[in-house]
């Protein structure tokens, strides 16, 4: 087993990055680019999440050092257009996690989590400058998840005090939207019901902030059971010879509540 520390393990990356990128390196890593790169990074990111919900620590180890690879690989390009270095990153998030936390390297205390996550806002904001004009909602990447987005834009408003003082007022604004939507359902106008199904999206996902929930979780977690259920059905009608084109929806209804029956009784023994 190696005793080298994960600094010397880190520069080691490097020069090893480096070496694939260099004259004598993989022709196709000389070939990228940070754009070339951008669907690579999507997916070890979407990887390393899938990782998390396992709970393996093997797998998690494992999407960690894919996901850091990209994260060389790009400093090793910006570091042959003298853009930065590895170095650079390293430092100015090392200097971030200092100066964002002033209540763990000074003498100032914060006594909750809400309290620090408000100083958090504050000292982005003053890193802004007096003169930019940024929003406090900062600049959320447009590629996110729509849901995870709204979430995140929705707690940021909420720490600079624009926020329902309780959950009752979003459970109103739920019924509001859903009685709007309805109307422009029924008016044909698609551009109207499309802006009122965003709008009734946008209260869920302040009822998922309210009840401490992820809404981008629950949805992902609610595609997998729904993938679940329909691959039971599938795997239920090619042994009777059927598909799902071929069968009606009650008997697909009747296997849908089976599939169900079977998570109940499975949740029942775990």
């Amino acid at each position: 087993m190696s005793h080298k520390t994960a600094g010397e393990k880190f520069r080691e990356l490097l020069d090893i990055m480096a070496q694939l990128r260099g004259e004598q390196g993989c022709p196709w890593d000389k070939e990228q680019s940070h754009a070339s790169l951008r669907p690579s990074l999507r997916e070890e990111s979407y990887e390393l999440l899938d990782a998390l919900d396992s709970g393996d620590a093997t797998k998690i180890r494992e999407e960690l050092g894919d996901l850091l690879h990209q994260i060389v690989f790009h400093c090793q390009i910006a570091a042959e257009h003298g853009a930065f270095t590895a170095a650079d990153v390293v430092g100015e998030l090392k200097e971030k996690m200092v100066r964002r936390h002033p209540h763990v390297f000074s003498v100032e205390a914060l006594s909750d989590s809400e309290a620090v996550l408000k100083q958090w806002t504050k000292i982005k904001s003053q890193e802004r400058g007096k003169d930019s004009p940024q929003s406090v909602l900062g600049n959320l990447p447009a590629s996110m998840p729509a849901l995870a987005r709204a979430q995140s834009v929705t707690e940021r408003a909420s720490h600079a005090g624009f926020d329902w003082p309780a959950v009752e007022p979003v459970w109103q604004k739920i019924a509001e939207e859903l009685s709007e939507l309805k109307v422009a359902c029924s008016s044909g106008d698609r551009e109207r019901t499309a802006e009122e199904l965003g709008d009734l999206f946008f209260s869920l996902v302040n009822l998922s902030r309210f009840l401490g929930l992820q809404a981008e979780d629950a949805l992902a977690q609610t595609t997998e059971r729904f993938i679940k259920r329909f691959s039971y059905i599938e795997a239920q009608l090619r042994e009777r010879g059927k598909s799902p084109q071929l069968s009606s929806l009650q008997e697909m209804d009747r296997l849908w509540n089976e599939a169900k029956a079977l998570e109940r009784r499975e949740k029942d023994r775990a």
